[in-house]
């Protein structure tokens, strides 16, 4: 069974549109089982495939640290019809990488979201047109609240392009709020990455925005332009892709525990 996942999980490119073109290319494989179930064992909620534990490319179990996130994992298997379509299935892709890469690489993981904190996306703002400019602070400022009342992070802002170095006493207590847990970890790390945000991969885990406000928040520019210049097929099949992988990802963050550390706060946390 380790041969057909490797097989249907490959290591894909980070770009969700290019992994699942990728995997539009590659011929699908025929459902080999009847039925997907979670059975609790010492790795955790693992993943059953007619009773057969399914393991991750590397070799490892596909097991989640919570039930719920388990089911919700098992729920993609059990929704694929005669074939199985990986790009159907974003959250057993995130799994797979937060198993197979989080946990060893979690330093290094860590040090790329303090890196993008750095120059993080919403501290760049337009300096025209006006309603841009009042788009950007409405959906950005909310953020930069989050991060100046609940991480004691207080970051600059600049217009264009000129570079602003940001205080290292707000990248350092930022960077306090980055998750050890490795699962938590690699969902902040897609968020980032889908986002172009580090702060607003911190707000969406620490449940002060919604993953409609953090998606809204990523795409302030992108909104903008298409509602100007219209836009075309492969950018609406690209954002469609990049909106199911930060769904996996708030998924993540909403069913496995808080850090110890870590504080809820905001529209589900109070």
């Amino acid at each position: 069974m380790r041969d057909l996942f490797e097989d249907i999980f490959t290591p894909r490119p980070s770009d969700p549109m290019r992994a699942a073109q990728r995997a539009m290319r590659q011929p699908l494989k025929q459902r080999f089982y009847k039925h997907a179930e979670v059975t609790e064992g010492p790795e955790g909620f693992a993943l059953t495939l007619d009773g057969r534990p399914a393991r991750t490319p590397a070799g490892h179990r596909l097991a989640a640290p919570t039930r719920r996130l388990g089911e919700a994992i098992a729920a993609e298997w059990e929704a694929q019809g005669e074939r199985i379509d990986p790009a159907n299935m974003p959250l057993t892709r995130l799994a797979n990488t937060i198993i197979d890469g989080a946990a060893a690489a979690a330093p290094e993981i860590a040090a790329e979201i303090e890196k993008y904190l750095g120059s993080d996306l919403i501290c760049y703002r337009a300096e025209s047109p006006d309603g841009l400019v009042a788009r950007q602070a409405h959906h950005w400022d909310p953020v930069l609240a989050f991060a100046a009342q609940r991480l004691d992070a207080r970051f600059l802002v600049t217009e264009g392009v000129r570079f602003v170095t940001q205080p290292a006493p707000a990248i350092g207590a930022a960077r306090r709020a980055i998750p050890p847990d490795p699962w938590r970890l690699g969902a902040v790390h897609a968020v980032m990455t889908l986002t172009g945000s580090a702060l607003i991969a911190l707000a969406l885990a620490a449940r002060a925005l919604t993953p409609e406000a953090a998606w809204a928040a990523a795409h302030v520019d992108e909104d903008w332009n298409m509602e100007q210049w219209g836009c075309d097929a492969l950018a609406l099949e690209r954002r469609t892709a990049q909106l199911a992988e930060l769904q996996a990802a708030a998924t993540v963050l909403a069913l496995v525990p808080f850090d110890s550390g870590e504080q809820p706060s905001g529209p589900d946390g109070g």
